[in-house]
């Protein structure tokens, strides 16, 4: 069996007055599509801090009330290579600093009853209504070279 390279991710899911953020990403992985606010943790951090980090990076905001709500494996392809990639999926509702639009991403509020699924990666479809429910899960996604989705398995825990 192929040694796959691990990477370990976060994403971040903002909450206010029946409003969620997603920001459009402006570069790299997953360019122009809409999703929560996160990325890769980078050696010597935790999960948590590599999620405040990139919140204050992406967004220029410090997370304060959060919790860390779901975990999904992807088997993905990564700047052209096949890895394991764990991210670790956090809720947000109380933070610090104004939000704002940097370089990697352009932060946006959105009615929760009227979310732009068409713009978001495939997965998202599947855990984000459980996030919505306030409710933790697991996740297993394989997607192809281009980010088609072959396979998926989703659990409410």
């Amino acid at each position: 069996m192929e040694e796959l390279r691990t990477l370990n991710t976060t994403l971040t899911v903002f909450f206010k007055d029946n409003k969620i953020l997603l920001g459009e990403k402006k570069r790299g992985f997953a360019k122009g599509t809409l999703n929560g606010i996160g990325g890769k943790q980078d050696e010597g951090e935790t999960i948590d801090e590599a999620m405040i980090r990139e919140c204050q990076e992406e967004i220029g905001v410090t997370p304060i009330d959060y919790v860390l709500i779901g975990k999904i494996h992807f088997d993905v392809w990564y700047k052209g290579e096949r890895v394991n990639m764990y991210m670790h999926v956090y809720t947000c509702t109380k933070f610090d600093g104004e939000i704002i639009e940097t370089e990697e991403m352009l932060p946006k509020w959105y009615d929760i009853d009227n979310i732009p699924y068409e713009k978001m990666l495939a997965d998202d479809l599947l855990w984000m209504p459980m996030a919505l429910e306030g409710k933790q899960f697991v996740g297993d996604v394989k997607f192809d070279k281009n980010m088609k989705m072959l396979s998926h398995d989703f659990k409410e825990i």
